[in-house]
């Protein structure tokens, strides 16, 4: 039976992608040799990574403009304190965040080992079921942060208000998925484990002048810089992640980039949601506004059902849809990789399931 995969991370990927990472894996390059027994700096893996960096850039339109790209180590849980390191000033730092989630509060945690890190809006006080808005962005702060999608609560932020200084965006959870100029980040940085990759790498999209201006003394493994100037090969990188994310980043340019991937994305969270809402069975968990293109959240209206639903689903084959076990309920992820055709067979269960019910 074919599965259908509505996993939060690490998640779906391309068929083709798998298979080629699987032969890869058997025989690189035709060498006879494993990708993951070969040198990391030898000249077939160092073409991977400059065209995985490469192709990144090219994405998000930041080719030739002062950014570079960088994989790196750590996740973007490490990224929460890079952030600070590479940014905060050492003496009276300030840093501004926007709490909308898990992921945002726990890189909030990591800044306030740094230097003063202020709230400027959250949503925490209602389960992070909607997106802050019109809030104050102070002048005096050294960078502002944002999470752009937030996996947990099934929330989106659909645009971003305008900031003079540097802005930070963590983008793990939909970064390729849509459009948006890019070039108003300083720093965007992602877990490879939604749209690139396995878990195991990290992309960080780096402004190049923002810096070297903190006068912070910077641990070797958390200076931006000097990952830049070692082409992202300060230590060995993580190998297969990085080939893996290279793959998919080509397998989305094939297709027609991100033009064309948030056509499909569009339409997979219009069916999904539609039927929520139409089907007294469900109902969303967020504010509709807000709602992620890439997790849908939702639950059922009456709780006594759940076993008969969880039943369903799977009889289907479909996997992966509980909610985080921090909020319950359910939550369809639906990053780039994943057919229209399962969404599809998700929305049939839903209403077979209302018909039985």
């Amino acid at each position: 039976m074919k599965k259908h995969n509505f996993s939060a991370g690490p998640c779906i990927l391309p068929q083709e992608v798998l298979q080629q990472a699987a032969n890869a894996v058997i025989n690189f390059d035709d060498l006879n040799l494993s990708l993951i027994e070969i040198s990391h700096r030898s000249k077939n893996f160092v073409s991977v990574i400059e065209k995985a960096r490469a192709l990144a850039l090219e994405h998000l339109g930041l080719t030739n403009k002062g950014y570079s790209a960088l994989f790196l180590h750590g996740g973007a849980s490490t990224e929460f304190l890079m952030t600070p390191y590479n940014l905060m000033n050492v003496n009276n730092g300030k840093a501004a965040y926007i709490n909308t989630g898990t992921w945002a509060k726990k890189a909030i945690q990591e800044a306030q080992l740094f230097g003063e890190t202020r709230i400027i809006a959250s949503s925490e006080e209602k389960n992070y079921s909607y997106i802050p808005k019109n809030y104050h962005i102070p002048n005096d702060i050294d960078y502002l942060h944002y999470t752009s999608n937030n996996t947990i609560a099934g929330t989106q932020m659909k645009s971003f208000p305008k900031h003079d200084g540097i802005t930070v965006c963590d983008m793990s959870s939909d970064i390729f998925s849509r459009q948006l100029d890019f070039s108003q980040f300083d720093l965007i940085y992602a877990g490879a484990q939604k749209n690139m990759g396995p878990s195991g790498t990290t992309l960080v999209i780096v402004k190049n002048d923002i810096l070297g201006k903190t006068g912070r003394k910077i641990p070797s493994m958390l200076d931006y810089q000097l990952h830049i100037a070692k082409d992202s090969m300060f230590n060995t990188p993580s190998v297969f992640p990085i080939y893996v994310s290279m793959l998919t980043l080509q397998w989305l340019k094939d297709l027609g980039g991100i033009p064309a991937i948030e056509k499909i994305n569009n339409a997979k969270a219009k069916l999904l949601y539609n039927e929520i809402d139409r089907n007294p069975l469900f109902k969303g968990t967020t504010a509709v506004e807000d709602r992620s293109v890439m997790n849908a959240t939702f639950t059922l209206t009456n709780e006594k059902l759940t076993t008969a639903f969880d039943s369903a689903w799977e009889k289907a084959g479909i996997s992966g849809l509980k909610g985080h076990r921090s909020v319950g309920g359910y939550r369809a992820s639906m990053y780039n990789a994943m057919p229209l055709e399962s969404v599809e067979v998700l929305v049939d269960v839903m209403q077979q399931f209302e018909k039985v019910s």
